[in-house]
């Protein structure tokens, strides 16, 4: 990749950068990603319902009832800025063009709760099981990144954010689901995500990295026309 070309990262991309260096490289430069399965479209549409859950909520200046006790502070209360700031492109807020790197840090966030005038950011979370111990760490980068944003676009963060997890457990008669709701809270580190995006730039800039021999998709991608 040239000097002069920007860079556009989010955290799905630079889960992809810790997963596999190579893979990444050529999902970037070349344009070759990894395969995919048909993703159902059940996680999207829950997703969107809890957004709006979240909304109406807002609307009435509370938190949501399951969520009321186990969360301190309340929910960001201007409707159009978080409407903003769920677009998940690399041109809506909040994003951060860093000059040194050409490079625009971007990603969209589904909640933001405010606790002692601190912008803590929240994502939603669907399963179809109760979480294992190790289930919220593949989310640090995301949550790095969300807090980095905010406090690069100049708001008090408490290096703090929170993984709230809906688990359906039974359907009633009625057809109506009951969800299990499990709060998660992670701690962000913004010198953390500063250093993992300079090691993803420098490894776009300075030329193709060596293949993973442990990463089943390398060779695969390596010859795709």
């Amino acid at each position: 990749m040239t000097e002069n070309k920007t860079i556009f990262l989010s955290p799905s991309k630079l889960n992809l950068y810790q997963d596999c260096p190579y893979c990444f490289y050529l999902a970037m430069i070349y344009k070759k990603r990894r395969p995919e399965q048909p993703a159902s479209t059940l996680p999207r549409g829950l997703d969107n319902l809890i957004k709006k859950y979240f909304d109406f909520y807002r609307s009435i200046k509370q938190l949501p009832p399951e969520i009321d006790k186990q969360i301190k502070g309340k929910l960001l209360e201007d409707q159009n800025l978080i409407n903003e700031w769920r677009k998940t492109t690399a041109f809506s807020e909040p994003r951060v063009y860093l000059k040194e790197l050409n490079t625009v840090i971007f990603g969209g966030l589904d909640e933001c709760i405010i606790e002692d005038d601190k912008y803590i950011p929240a994502d939603y979370k669907t399963r179809g099981y109760d979480l294992k111990e190790d289930s919220t760490s593949y989310y640090q980068t995301q949550m790095d990144c969300y807090n980095y944003l905010l406090y690069e676009n100049g708001y008090q963060t408490a290096n703090l954010a929170y993984l709230i997890y809906y688990i359906p457990k039974k359907i009633n008669k009625d057809g109506v689901v009951n969800f299990k709701v499990e709060i998660h809270s992670l701690q962000t580190n913004k010198e953390r995500f500063s250093k993992l995006v300079k090691s993803a730039v420098e490894i776009l800039r300075s030329g193709k990295p060596k293949r993973n021999l442990n990463c089943q998709f390398c060779q695969w991608m390596d010859n795709i026309d």
